[in-house]
């Protein structure tokens, strides 16, 4: 492994461990926002005057400063990967802080995503060295990239705009799949953002050219919409699913992307791919597990927020019938009058 690429490993090993405990700071925040008013997954922003929250949101951007940096040291298709250690860090948390239960098959499932990484970072290709941001740009533009482009905002839009409204809340793969698909453009974006403060700190001064502002614009935009639809993902599930699934999505979207747009697999030999396509499939097989053998979170209840509508039962009886019992739903005023009248016989 090239000095570049461990420099990178070991970023994205801090930053593993800072996002996967954010998780679960985050959600412990949610958690006490949610006892207070509305809650995420309903549209609330509570939390927003949860300090605990902001102490996960500190936690998670220390994080991604951290893998901001492995982006440039090292190519997206051994950083990302490396992600799955998160995942532990968030089980194994969760397991002690929030009391989700992780099982025997559990740690076989993270003994399996740190497996799986081994063999990727054992594997990676080594970065390809850019010059300038112009360079980029125009592996930006290229036509394959802008068609992946494309599709990722039609599919998104589609989410957003229809899937959301409808079953966003009882479908997980609607928030994570919007967090996945764009967060492979934040990928994209952040990396160039990165290697055009690389260029700058070392003399070739990157921050006159437009391209760096629009990769910044991109990048920020879609970093808002990710903390949104994560918050609502973390608010209507349990953590250790949400995390798995997120990290299988976002890094398959982002390793397509980046063989997209930077090509990181030209020049590999056939072992080489093939060993890095194992060592994701282990780690992906390692995220089934955990999330196969999570207890599912019990459903927030709703009913605080809503009026209840309670049930009156009576008993009925005709000439030469049976007692027989009748249920129905009536308003609590009704509910009033029908004790006032038996009350009153």
């Amino acid at each position: 492994m090239s000095s570049s690429n461990l420099t990178g490993f070991v970023l994205a090993v801090v930053s593993s461990a800072f996002i996967g405990s954010s998780f679960i700071i985050k959600k412990k925040g949610l958690q006490l926002a949610s006892a207070n008013g509305p809650r995420a997954g309903v549209g609330g922003y509570g939390y927003l005057l949860q300090p605990l929250w902001w102490v996960g949101m500190i936690t998670m951007i220390i994080g991604e400063i951290a893998n901001f940096v492995a982006y440039i040291y090292a190519p997206a298709v051994l950083v990302t990967p490396l992600g799955a250690l998160s995942i532990i860090v968030s089980a194994v948390l969760a397991h002690f802080l929030l009391k989700e239960k992780l099982q025997k098959m559990g740690m076989l499932g993270c003994l399996l995503c740190i497996v799986g990484s081994t063999v990727v970072v054992l594997h990676a290709p080594e970065e390809k060295s850019l010059t300038s941001v112009q360079e980029i740009w125009e592996l930006a533009i290229q036509p394959a990239f802008l068609s992946y482009t494309a599709s990722a905002i039609a599919v998104t839009l589609f989410l957003v705009l229809y899937c959301a409204p409808r079953c966003g809340q009882t479908n997980i793969m609607v928030y994570t799949g919007i967090c996945s698909i764009v967060g492979s453009l934040t990928v994209m974006s952040v990396k160039a953002i990165g290697i055009a403060i690389k260029l700058t700190l070392e003399g070739a001064n990157q921050v006159f050219y437009f391209q760096t502002w629009i990769f910044t614009m991109v990048a920020i935009t879609c970093i808002i919409v990710q903390l949104n639809y994560l918050n609502m993902a973390l608010d209507n599930f349990n953590t250790t699913v949400v995390s798995p699934i997120y990290y299988a999505l976002f890094t398959s979207f982002t390793i397509l992307a980046s063989a997209i747009m930077f090509k990181d697999y030209y020049g590999q030999s056939i072992g080489n791919i093939v060993s890095e396509l194992c060592g994701f499939i282990t780690i992906l097989s390692g995220t089934t597990i955990l999330h196969s053998t999570r207890e599912p979170e019990p459903p927030a209840i709703s009913d605080f927020y809503a009026p209840l509508s309670p049930k009156v039962s009576w008993y009925i009886q005709g000439s030469n019938e049976p007692w027989r019992q009748k249920e129905e739903d009536v308003s609590p005023f009704n509910l009033i009058t029908v004790i006032r009248q038996d009350h009153f016989k």
